[in-house]
């Protein structure tokens, strides 16, 4: 029998590559009169099968309000490393002014962000962006004027704003990890996706990198 899949043949493979989305909708969590029928048959069998899914659908309750504050950990700990890549740029900047003629909008754009909070996905990835972006303004001037290597709270600053971008993609993976762990169990019949369909549950949207970020990722470095 040959191979379903047979990754030595060119016949289906598909020359232009394919890219993938994260599609941002969230979708809620339904159950039907199956559902409904089950939990009456427990307890037709007799009190103590419906007693123990009782047990079992409050157990799960518990379950979906810890990994809910999990997920709210997780969003938090983004929202710590922007905070403080705000300031290290912040400081990149007025480091910078000292030393160059630094666009003026650069400043302007930091501040947008100084104390600001977060409230949902959608704004902390934009906010995000919005940083990288920032970060590529400041290394383009600090690249342009190569004796300023030698300045040494510049050169920190610029290891800590590295830095800062590494934690932030690591705290983001860890939020995509809760985040999915919720997506797959709220789906999980009977017991969870009887209760997360009675709570009124919906899945969650992971972390999404941007178009913009997609497109530069395309782009030749070296």
């Amino acid at each position: 029998m040959a191979n379903m899949l047979d990754e030595t043949s060119a016949a289906d493979v598909n020359p232009q590559g394919r890219d993938v989305n994260v599609i941002h909708k969230q979708i809620p969590v339904t159950v039907g009169f199956g559902s409904t029928l089950f939990e009456i048959l427990l307890w037709v069998l007799g009190i103590i099968p419906g007693v123990v899914f009782l047990f079992k659908k409050i157990k799960a309750k518990n379950y979906f309000q810890q990994l809910e504050q999990k997920i709210q950990q997780a969003a938090s700990e983004i929202d710590n490393y922007l905070e403080q890549r705000v300031v290290i740029l912040k400081n990149c900047a007025r480091l910078l002014d000292k030393a160059i003629d630094l666009d003026k909008s650069t400043f302007e754009k930091i501040a947008m962000y100084r104390g600001g909070g977060v409230a949902s996905g959608e704004e902390r990835n934009q906010m995000a962006g919005e940083l990288d972006n920032i970060s590529r303004s400041v290394n383009i001037a600090f690249e342009n004027y190569p004796n300023l290597e030698a300045h040494d709270e510049i050169q920190e600053a610029m290891k800590q704003n590295t830095y800062l971008q590494r934690e932030i993609t690591a705290a983001r993976t860890r939020y995509n990890d809760v985040v999915n762990a919720w997506n797959r169990d709220i789906f999980s019949w009977p017991t969870k996706q009887i209760v997360a369909a009675r709570s009124g549950y919906t899945t969650r949207i992971p972390f999404a990198a941007s178009a913009e970020i997609k497109e530069q990722a395309r782009d030749v470095f070296f």
